[in-house]
């Protein structure tokens, strides 16, 4: 168990959250959702002990641990990937590179005997079977052996979220874990995070992710800390009936205001010293109701776009000896929306700074239209003057953007729609939270006024009530959209059509929203079609006599069939158990041994079936 008592924490003068309690224990599974700079991130630390509170107290169970993956995890850059996953249990992974070394040798069998048993007290090849499954789930299989050094940030952020998963402590504590990683990764850490032991706590903007796991929802809004039963759907539920009384209460405000109003336009006896609480009090409701006008939905106007809009002919790109895409077409409409998907490292962002005109194709052509006028909102910060004020550096951008209906939006009202309050916008830009930098660098895309739109990542550090703000933004929007993105409700939400990188040549095209295509998505390539594809086409002008298949291999061939199919079958059976079972170690064990036997067995009846096949044809 760990508990909060009266925790408060301010920066800076600024009070982030105060007086919170909340008691953690085995099985909770807790989102933490608020705007950028609210002090989520903070709250984290604190429970990890990193940040002292400025008042209350913190109580943690003996013996109890608290793992923390923070948004920029420092991973030691001499230790190789594996070694760094491992290294949660440090003095067992020193026990273990005995082992290997004693075990090369292979001369002191007794002092590999007590190693071993020393190995196996400590829980040690359970570990390795964890890491293993999290290792190969997370994409980092292929790079095991490459040293940290050598890998981008992204890559890195996921030893750190493996290296977490394997510790498997007590209270796991997660700050946006689904950053850097693919549809396929987050759909197996759902299913992980699910069957977890201990308690997770998360800050994350994946919507469908913290649906699916979270039990409670804490709410951190103007230094408050509200908890709230359920997931996020029912989190979403409870703010809406609390909202419907609060517009009540408002639409009362607002008649009352009216009244107030009327009263005071009738004169001279407003001067009345007797009437000043009256006319102080309806003044004290007037920016309450503006403020509520202020909200109500506008079109969005953009500059003219014509009828071409871009169009990518047999364009190809390789990095070294990895085909990213080859001889690809794409011709993007007016108005149209585009979302793409893939695996990290399949080529998402090399083919958005392909068309953008950003890199160079090997081959092939991209030409947009002339009335294109294109923003490109990339993983990277812009680099933002620390000392200029917030409205400053929106200014520097456009001092308005045209509404449809003619009038214009000011750059003090654009942040304003993306929750910048009247005094962050006069807060210079180095006291910015990172997400809220990042909020910033959005703006000054949006405030440019473009009629093409590239969004890469976007969801990647906004939070979701900005997320809500740029959804709500880009319905509206009239301009053609392309956008890359893990964030599977964003893209169901935003997009008409998908580009899927499934590993062909040319990314595939899809109708409807990433939850169309998880539907229909085709399952992984196995070793039997990998072999079928990859065995060679001999072509021989000699006159020869086909040798046909004996009876015996006839029955051999039907055999094998039967043999792959059953054995297919137990592959999704075992992997089904890898991804529910996380904490059953024995079965997990027992899952991953056999899993691999059968990997074996079945390349090795797969070959012998491709040999068959082709005879048989």
């Amino acid at each position: 168990m760990l508990r909060l008592e009266g925790i408060t924490k301010q920066i800076q003068g600024q009070t982030l959250f105060e007086n919170v309690d909340l008691t953690l224990v085995a099985g909770d599974r807790l989102g933490v959702i608020g705007v950028n700079g609210c002090g989520k991130s903070t709250f984290l630390k604190v429970i990890a002990g990193q940040v002292e509170p400025d008042k209350g107290s913190i109580w943690v169970a003996e013996g109890y641990r608290v793992g923390y993956l923070p948004q920029a995890p420092q991973v030691d850059g001499n230790l190789s990937v594996a070694d760094a996953v491992y290294q949660s249990q440090a003095e067992v992974l020193t026990l273990w590179h005995e082992y290997e070394k004693v075990a090369e040798v292979g001369q002191d069998m007794r002092r590999l005997g007590e190693l071993q048993h020393s190995l196996e007290s400590a829980g040690f090849f359970e570990l390795q079977v964890r890491a293993d499954i999290a290792m190969t789930q997370l994409g980092l299989g292929p790079l095991r052996d490459v040293p940290i050094d050598k890998l981008s940030g992204g890559q890195r952020r996921r030893v750190a979220l493996a290296q977490a998963l394997t510790r498997q402590p007590d209270v796991l504590l997660l700050d946006e874990p689904t950053n850097h990683l693919d549809t396929d990764s987050i759909d197996w850490l759902e299913g992980y995070l699910r069957g977890y032991a201990g308690a997770v706590v998360m800050v994350t903007h994946d919507r469908y992710f913290l649906d699916r796991i979270t039990s409670r929802t804490l709410e951190i809004e103007d230094a408050q800390v509200t908890c709230y039963q359920g997931n996020y759907a029912r989190y979403l539920e409870k703010k809406s009936e609390l909202q419907a009384l609060a517009e009540a209460s408002e639409a009362k405000r607002a008649n009352l205001w009216r009244r107030e109003l009327e009263w005071l336009r009738r004169g001279p006896r407003a001067r009345a010293t007797k009437q000043k609480a009256r006319i102080e009090r309806a003044y004290e409701l007037q920016p309450e109701y503006q403020k509520k006008q202020d909200g109500l939905e506008i079109g969005l106007g953009s500059a003219r776009l014509g009828k071409k809009v871009l169009d990518a002919e047999g364009i190809s790109k390789s990095f070294g000896s990895k085909r990213l895409f080859e001889k690809f077409d794409l011709s993007l409409a007016p108005g149209e929306r585009l979302g793409i998907v893939g695996s990290n490292g399949s080529g998402k962002t090399t083919l958005l700074e392909v068309l953008s005109g950003r890199l160079q194709p090997d081959a092939g052509t991209v030409e947009m239209g002339t009335t294109v006028k294109l923003g490109y909102f990339d993983q990277e910060n812009r680099e933002l003057d620390p000392n200029m004020k917030v409205i400053d550096a929106l200014r520097e951008v456009a001092e308005s953007i045209p509404l449809a209906n003619g009038e214009v939006l000011t750059a003090s009202q654009m942040l304003e729609r993306f929750l910048f309050s009247g005094r962050l916008q006069h807060t210079l830009v180095g006291r910015l939270s990172g997400g809220e930098r990042r909020r910033l660098y959005l703006l000054q895309v949006l405030m440019g006024n473009p009629n093409v739109l590239f969004l890469d990542e976007p969801s990647n550090d906004l939070d979701i009530p900005t997320l809500s703000c740029l959804e709500d933004y880009l319905d509206q929007y009239p301009g053609s959209l392309l956008i890359s993105s893990h964030d599977r409700y964003l893209l169901d939400r935003c997009v008409e059509q998908l580009l899927a990188f499934e590993g062909g040549p040319q990314p595939r095209r899809v109708m409807g929203g990433y939850s169309d295509y998880a539907q229909d998505k085709p399952a992984p390539v196995t070793a039997a079609k990998k072999t079928a594809a990859a065995a060679p086409v001999v072509v021989d002008n000699a006159p020869v006599r086909a040798r046909k298949l004996s009876f015996k291999e006839k029955r051999e061939l039907e055999s094998l069939e039967v043999s792959i199919a059953r054995a297919e079958t137990r592959q999704v059976e075992l992997e089904e158990v890898l991804s529910t079972q996380a904490t059953n170690y024995s079965a997990v064990r027992a899952a991953h041994e056999e899993l691999e036997k059968l990997k074996s067995d079945l390349e090795t009846q797969m070959e012998r079936w491709a040999e068959l096949a082709e005879l048989a044809d």
